[in-house]
């Protein structure tokens, strides 16, 4: 399948998707405690998709049983909502998506619950940074692998973790997942050349110990093979007819956090 541009009309579609999995996000951040089990969690998100008229992309998704992934711990993404209590120190990590008229958005974070490690809350802290350093790469007229290269120096400059090698980013937009793959790690300068329509979700998906992983017997729930524990994060975000970046799904279109790393964010869909 070829990459698919998207006008600026088409943005602004995705715009009000991505503003739908803000809210999700920020919802379960405000209720998410020891205790709760993980599918009330899942019951939190669905409020929100359908006081919000729009529809899961995750729900019914190759069979996936769920509005959200909730993973824990060891489990790094695809995690299914069940009867699972969340714990005081747990990792929990979060990924949702949302359709508004036929355009998707997509986006996860990771938390930590009560009192946490220091080394777990270093976890967190990396991956989400990664994360944001490799959009503020993905600019207007750099290459895919930018993307990754920014992604695994950062996380290799912080210490020792191990960044998943199966999974990685993608684009997105009448589907929630389309070309081009968007890789977490690898050399810069390479693949196809970053351009304004271009919207892309960007996950990197780190842990403690190993790169290595395995998938349990549910064929989603994707684990460290080391037992070490994981975090996840991700964004989805588009470069604007202006040639700037926009993030669709933070609340601030990205505005505070890549003007900290220098990079002024579009106008376009403000």
């Amino acid at each position: 399948m070829a990459i698919q541009i998207k006008t600026l009309e088409q943005l602004t579609i995705m715009r009000r998707a991505g503003l739908v999995v803000a809210q999700i996000h920020q919802a379960i951040r405000e209720v998410i405690k020891p205790g709760m089990t993980t599918d009330a969690l899942d019951v939190v998100a669905a409020a929100v998709i359908k006081r919000s008229g729009a529809t899961s992309n995750f729900l019914n998704y190759h069979g996936f049983p769920a509005t959200i992934c909730v993973s824990i711990n060891d489990e790094i993404v695809h995690g299914i909502p069940g009867p699972r209590i969340i714990n005081d120190g747990d990792v929990v990590s979060i990924d949702c998506g949302a359709i508004v008229e036929g355009w998707h958005g997509d986006a996860a974070f990771s938390v930590g619950i009560g009192a946490i490690n220091a080394d777990d809350q270093k976890l967190m802290d990396v991956c989400e940074e990664s994360m944001w350093r490799g959009i503020a790469a993905g600019k207007n007229g750099a290459h895919l692998t930018d993307i990754g290269y920014a992604i695994e120096q950062y996380t290799n400059s912080q210490g020792k973790y191990g960044i998943l090698r199966e999974y990685g980013g993608h684009g997105i937009g009448t589907e929630m997942h389309q070309e081009p793959h968007v890789l977490n790690f690898g050399k810069a300068g390479h693949g196809p050349e970053i351009i304004p329509g271009l919207v892309l979700a960007i996950e990197p998906m780190i842990t403690r110990g190993s790169e290595r992983m395995k998938v349990l017997k549910d064929d989603w729930t994707v684990v460290s093979a080391d037992g070490s524990r994981g975090a996840h994060f991700e964004h989805t975000y588009a470069i604007c007819p202006d040639g700037k970046p926009f993030v669709l799904t933070s609340l601030d279109g990205g505005r505070e956090k890549l003007a900290s790393l220098g990079v002024e964010i579009s106008g376009d869909l403000d």
